[in-house]
């Protein structure tokens, strides 16, 4: 058990849920708005809807092995919900391999057939998702406070970012967090960040970060407003 002044802060996973609730829940809209044999729009939503389930794939799978065994191990009493946890995951991970193969029909056909299938699959698992992501704040992180080290706390969030590109694309994934935090929560993560990174976020990143959402919501101004 960890003492108050070693408890490890679970604050920028809850930033890191919320991408993941927000990209998933307008996923099946921008699905269905693709019409019909647009092959291109729809390469540009399927490579978005890969990326978000590919960096989920994994950080579900960060927890699946750091995380689940030592709460198992630790929090005894609760190992009913701890089990509820990886029976969540298994069931997300389901609807995002199904999402897969149809992401790879769909951008290869652009068929409405696949694009209503993969849009429900979608929304299927934002719901999935929004109940886990739920129960994991609400019930998990707290536990993660008493019963995990800051060390361990520490090699999950390395193993989660592992997932994160090195090319341009990381700055879309920057924009993304950043999309719904505040301020404070904005300038704490790019603070953690390499030096070089923040400055080449605040020289080129955004701009990166802005064109691509552009392309993909098709709108001027994507949900983040504001620079850093």
């Amino acid at each position: 058990m960890t003492t108050a002044a070693e408890r490890v802060d679970t604050h920028e996973m809850v930033i890191v849920h919320r991408l993941f609730r927000r990209e998933f829940r307008l996923l099946p809209g921008l699905v269905r708005q693709v019409p019909a044999g647009d092959r291109d729009r729809a390469a540009v939503v399927a490579g978005h809807a890969a990326d978000m389930t590919f960096t989920l794939h994994h950080h579900h799978t960060a927890e699946d092995l750091l995380l689940w065994p030592k709460l198992l191990e630790r929090v005894q009493p609760r190992a009913e919900l701890v089990q509820r946890m990886q029976a969540q995951h298994e069931r997300v991970a389901g609807l995002l391999d199904r999402t897969d193969v149809l992401t790879a029909q769909w951008q290869q056909s652009a068929d409405p057939g696949t694009r209503e299938e993969l849009a429900n699959v979608l929304a299927q698992a934002s719901a999935a998702l929004d109940e886990h992501l739920s129960d994991e704040e609400k019930e998990i992180l707290p536990l993660v406070a008493e019963h995990i080290t800051v060390p361990e706390w520490e090699a999950l969030t390395t193993y989660g970012k592992k997932v994160l590109p090195k090319n341009s694309k990381a700055f879309v994934y920057l924009g993304l967090i950043f999309e719904e935090t505040t301020a404070a929560e904005r300038s704490a993560l790019l603070n953690s960040l390499p030096v070089t990174l923040q400055w080449t976020w605040r020289l080129i990143g955004d701009r990166i970060y802005r064109r691509a959402m552009s392309r993909l919501r098709t709108t001027a101004s994507p949900p983040f407003e504001g620079t850093l």
